[in-house]
């Protein structure tokens, strides 16, 4: 391990790892502490310098602070000012630990054994290196919480007495993605769109309400082949669909994530089942060698099992204590970063979404929002929330092709699919999940009030069989509420000019300018 003055701390600059910043300012926090121990990691969406002027300016992915935030250029001081101003990246921590060693931050923690930032520091270096320092239990000093509940959210606390710590983390040195506190998520949480949806289907009667569910459930089956770019059979997206209404009954873990699998892929003659045993990336390969094109490389196969395990435990731990939407997006997004099957990622991922949302009894009973329906509507921007950080993390990543025009990873990657800022991806899953409350739940039980009032109203002259009553209602919604000479030379030839009007007519009371 090197000494403590072979690592320099860096002063003003107007360059940061090809970044420029927004005026000449110095690294503080963690942009410092990468800087000086050289830590290889996706960088932090918003990075921290402290300039000449007494004023904040935030843009360009850069908060610039006054002289009076300046840390102290030491370890402690960029460490504390970190914590204080920037909430936990753990990617960023472990990796720094890694390159300190023990001595560094023993000798922190005897500086200042009762204050909070040393001992979150101390708590954290034992927590993602999972080894025990050369320090004596805390015996002094008020119990801080691990995550700054202000900056970032927070799990339910346990103590940890050994640090006087307050251990509020959701998940596990396994798997822990956090979500910053944002003004977006704050308003939607605030929202309270179980109580909405609960509201919203109160005072619709209970036909109503079962047809309405099933329309929905298979209407988010059918979406999230559709985002796959896949037309399957009609009896797979039926057999996927019940899966979904089925989300929250299990708890995820290796077997229940196979089983999804296997119903997700159906014929699987041409696919292998079952976890990789190779590497894996989403993308194109070159036309003329073969040669992978990545936009997303998969975590190693011999990652999958800790991983997996840490979306488990993740699941069935102190995340519970999560919003359910925030948690949702950590478990789902976490889940298609890591990759960890050749096919079906994609809608298993989308899958946990509902696990989350139904274990957690966000919606009413019964029913499932169909959120990959809206995702499919915003299809660009989701893509934007994944790559938000796939573009960070594909720099990081060291690999070759194979002979099998695949890629294998030639570095230590975990820590990037354990620890990653979720913050994009839960706003962007809010916005879906308030679509489907708001919109796609009223919208579909009064479209079927109406159906059923145009429904009877045919009924009520003219005898006609279930399936050509919905067959005639498909072509006056396909033509603007007119019946096409097709329909009219063809399946609907025995009506006569007056009931065809009469037909158009109940269409157009019914339903208008819809």
């Amino acid at each position: 391990m090197n000494t403590p003055e072979q690592y320099q701390f860096s002063g003003p600059v107007t360059v940061f790892q090809e970044t420029r910043l927004p005026e000449k300012a110095t690294p503080a926090g963690y942009s410092a502490l990468i800087d000086a121990y050289k830590v290889a990691v996706p960088l932090p969406r918003t990075l921290s310098a402290t300039g000449e002027h007494h004023r904040i300016i935030e843009r360009d992915g850069w908060r610039i602070m006054t002289p009076r935030h300046a840390p102290h250029p030491t370890l402690d001081g960029h460490l504390t000012f970190a914590l204080k101003y920037e909430g936990l990246d753990l990617a960023i921590l472990k990796r720094l630990f890694q390159a300190t060693g023990p001595a560094p931050i023993e000798a922190l923690v005897r500086e200042s054994p009762t204050g909070s930032y040393a001992r979150r520091i101390w708590f954290l270096y034992e927590w993602l290196t999972k080894s025990r320092l050369d320090l004596p239990d805390a015996n002094a000093g008020r119990y801080a919480p691990v995550v700054d509940p202000d900056l970032q959210w927070a799990a339910q606390e346990q103590t940890a007495p050994r640090y006087r710590v307050k251990d509020n983390l959701p998940g596990t040195p396994d798997f822990c993605p956090l979500v910053f506190r944002t003004k977006a998520l704050e308003e939607f949480v605030g929202l309270d769109l179980p109580q909405r949806a609960q509201a919203i289907v109160a005072d619709v009667p209970r036909d109503l309400l079962v047809r309405t569910a099933a329309f929905l459930l298979l209407k988010d089956s059918r979406s999230s082949y559709a985002i796959e770019g896949e037309r399957p059979p009609h009896d797979r997206i039926q057999r996927w669909g019940r899966a979904i209404g089925e989300a929250g009954r299990q708890p995820i873990d290796r077997d229940e994530l196979l089983r999804l699998q296997r119903i997700v892929l159906g014929d699987a003659r041409f696919v292998k089942l079952g976890f990789r045993q190779e590497g894996g990336f989403v993308g194109e390969h070159d036309r003329d060698n073969r040669m992978p094109l990545p936009d997303h490389i998969s975590a190693r196969p011999e990652d999958l099992s800790s991983l997996i395990e840490g979306m488990a435990a993740f699941d069935r731990g102190r995340a519970q204590g999560l919003d359910a939407v925030i948690a949702a997006a950590i478990l789902a997004f976490g889940f298609v970063y890591i990759h960890p099957f050749e096919d079906g990622n994609g809608r298993i991922h989308r899958y946990l979404i509902h696990h989350v949302l139904a274990a957690r009894g966000f919606n009413p009973p019964g029913f499932v929002f169909p959120v990959s329906a809206a995702i499919l509507e915003h299809i660009d921007q989701y893509r934007r929330v994944l790559e938000s950080y796939s573009q960070r993390l594909l720099p990081l990543i060291e690999w070759e092709s194979t002979p099998q025009f695949n890629v294998r990873v030639l570095n230590e990657t975990g820590d990037f699919y354990r620890f990653f800022d979720a913050t994009p991806h839960a706003e962007f899953l809010y916005a879906c999940v308030q679509r489907t409350i708001e919109r796609d739940l009223p919208d579909e039980t009064a479209f079927l009030r109406r159906y059923d009032q145009f429904r009877q109203q045919v009924d009520s002259f003219i005898d006609m069989p279930e399936h050509l009553t919905d067959l005639l209602f498909r072509f006056l919604h396909q033509n603007g509420g007119r019946l096409s000479n097709r329909a009219r030379e063809k399946e609907f030839a025995a009506l006569t000019d007056g009931e065809a009007e009469r037909i158009e007519a109940i269409y157009q009371q019914t339903f208008g300018s819809d």
